[in-house]
């Protein structure tokens, strides 16, 4: 009985610090992006007049490991009609995020690598081209109870790479977007 007491005691000390781990282990956002594309750079050259501002939707999700670092996988969609061609361009990336998780207000910086979808449909004619993205940025999100928060603010400098790719004849050479800004607001729910 004395060995039982003991231990029960014993086991009691050792979950002290599974109870003072209060953060949420878990984050889903979910919210409006802009996309602002800058310049396209082709074979060393700028393409006149080829910036564009793009609207769409920003979701992701994010895994905690403890109480400031994670892992974080984002997807998104932006959409624009750019002289009467409809344009989407779609990214699924993932990485480390960091993030200061103490009071109401909570900032966080993430660095996400992954791939770019971008696809355009008009005149009758549809194609679309696959490529290397990456985003560094971070934000702030404030909240409004235990578990949910609102993103005020999401910015990132996004990169975009596409190799040289032949699309219905046409050979194309590889180009990147380097200039490129991501801003996004919505809601976050934590678990």
């Amino acid at each position: 009985m004395k060995y039982f007491l003991v231990l029960v005691v014993l086991m009691g000390l050792l979950s002290i610090p599974m109870v003072a781990q209060d953060y949420p282990r878990a984050e889903v956002f979910g919210g409006y992006q802009y996309l602002h594309t800058g310049t396209i750079h082709v074979a060393g050259q700028d393409i006149p007049n080829s910036s564009q501002g793009w609207n769409g939707w920003d979701v992701s999700a994010t895994g905690y490991f403890n109480k400031y670092f994670g892992l974080q996988g984002d997807f998104s969609g932006s959409y624009a009609t750019i002289s009467h061609v409809s344009g989407h361009v779609y990214t699924y990336a993932g990485g480390p995020v960091i993030a200061y998780r103490e009071g109401k207000i909570n900032p966080f910086v993430h660095a996400l690598f992954g791939g770019i979808h971008l696809s355009g449909s008009g005149f009758g004619v549809s194609d679309s081209l696959n490529g290397f993205t990456m985003a560094v940025g971070g934000g702030v999100d404030v909240q409004a109870s235990k578990v949910v928060s609102v993103r005020l603010v999401q910015a990132d400098w996004v990169y975009f790479h596409f190799g040289s790719q032949t699309i219905q004849g046409l050979s194309i050479p590889s180009f990147s977007q380097s200039n490129n800004v991501r801003i996004a607001t919505g809601i976050v729910f934590r678990f």
